[in-house]
């Protein structure tokens, strides 16, 4: 039985006829998917782990800006029509998956099975994080976008531990180490996480989905409405943005960091 979502959900004469051009590949810690601007080879279905998908800067800087593990596929520029992207994915926490030829790929996208269907929805569903992400980088506060990233990353992985260095917590967040330290640390002191060693484990989930802004539920019931059983509610369900026919959405700076204003509060600020 396949983990990966978009693989379980095929009918199984259809699976029967991909996995000849199927091979099980175990996915290390940082190897690289697809580079930047060059030819995609191959797509990944991943079974387990986590890939990170990394905007790029000339002078080589990187931030986290999507993330493929069970829900997905890597290599959607190739079911998109195209044959490479301007970014980086690279495994981000260690697993194993199924790699597939990108012209076996194609051409069993051409037999207009349900593979292309079920991709389709998971476009959809990768693209809400994608925008939700890039919201979420400019209104919440650090500590915020990091309980939201843990979250999502304990979904995917199955479980509350994961192995996450200083190095991937500062891509992902978009700040420097000494901030991950500090937020690491915040976090381990209100007994959410407990840090070690580059090992991160959830000891209260519900703590920790309190500290999370909205993003995450936004993303998880996005998903579950495209890929799952479409009943986890979105914070945005009462959420009203228009009157006759023009927008009313607000404005786009970042709220005052309220974990920030704790702190400052405690320490008589």
């Amino acid at each position: 039985m396949h983990r990966n979502r978009i693989l379980a959900a095929l009918p199984q004469d259809e699976l029967n006829r991909m996995l000849p051009a199927m091979q099980r590949v175990d996915l290390p810690l940082k190897q690289v998917l697809i580079d930047p601007n060059r030819p995609i080879r191959n797509v990944y279905f991943p079974e387990e782990g986590v890939v990170s998908i990394v905007g790029l800067m000339r002078d080589g800087a990187a931030v986290e800006t999507a993330t493929v593990g069970n829900d997905g596929m890597v290599g959607m520029p190739v079911f998109l029509g195209t044959d490479r992207m301007a970014a980086q994915a690279f495994v981000q926490v260690s697993g194993w998956g199924w790699r597939m030829d990108a012209d076996a790929f194609r051409a069993e996208l051409a037999l207009g099975g349900v593979l292309g269907r079920r991709l389709a929805l998971y476009t959809q569903a990768l693209m809400t994080l994608m925008w939700q992400n890039s919201a979420c980088n400019r209104l919440h506060a650090a500590e915020q976008r990091c309980a939201r990233w843990l979250l999502l990353t304990a979904d995917r992985v199955g479980g509350p531990t994961m192995d996450l260095t200083h190095f991937f917590l500062s891509q992902m967040l978009g700040v420097r180490r000494a901030t991950v330290t500090e937020i690491a640390g915040g976090l381990q002191e209100r007994g959410l996480i407990e840090y070690s060693r580059g090992r991160i484990t959830i000891v209260d989930r519900p703590g920790l989905e309190a500290l999370s802004c909205e993003c995450y539920g936004v993303i998880l019931s996005e998903f579950d409405r495209l890929l799952g059983g479409g009943t986890i509610p979105s914070p945005l369900d009462t959420v009203d943005v228009s009157e006759g026919g023009l927008s009313t959405a607000g404005e786009g700076a970042p709220a005052e960091p309220k974990f920030a204003t704790r702190r400052a509060e405690a320490a008589g600020g």
